[in-house]
């Protein structure tokens, strides 16, 4: 689950960088399908804490998680800065993650991303890599393991 393929544009990879709380993180740009401004999603009872409801978005229903709560951070308030972020993935098809703002998308050269090893009976490992980009360390997010029921 963990081992994502790397899709290289040339020899660099487009990078999503997001805030959740005071820490940065990095979503491979392939898996973005949209960036759009919080909505007041639909309740649905009966799931997990972190899934904050659906909406629709072209008259599609996705289901809205916050990344705050399944990386077990405090919930806050949404603010002018809060994005949903529209992912689309293989297995689970399209869901939408609350951050806490959009930042920008970088190229990091291929060569510059060094996955991380983590004990596999660790529940909590939302990171498939860190990407150096000129002095800054960029924590990249293991998509799958962060929609992943646990």
């Amino acid at each position: 689950m963990g081992e994502e393929k790397q899709q290289n544009t040339g020899d660099s990879i487009q990078y999503v960088i997001i805030r959740i709380g005071s820490e940065q993180y990095g979503i491979d740009i392939k898996y973005v399908d949209n960036i759009v401004r919080t909505q007041h999603p639909t309740r649905v009872p009966k799931v997990a804490p972190y899934i904050r409801g659906v909406i629709n978005l072209r008259g599609e229903v996705i289901p809205i998680m916050s990344v705050r709560l399944k990386m077990g951070l405090e919930e806050i308030e949404d603010t002018k800065n809060t994005r949903i972020i529209i992912i689309k993935l293989d297995q689970q098809g399209m869901v939408g993650l609350i951050v806490d703002e959009v930042r920008e998308v970088l190229t990091v050269p291929a060569e510059n991303v060094d996955k991380v090893s983590y004990d596999k009976e660790e529940k909590n490992h939302f990171l498939c890599g860190i990407a150096k980009y000129q002095d800054r360390l960029v924590s990249l997010l293991d998509l799958n393991a962060v929609v992943a029921d646990n």
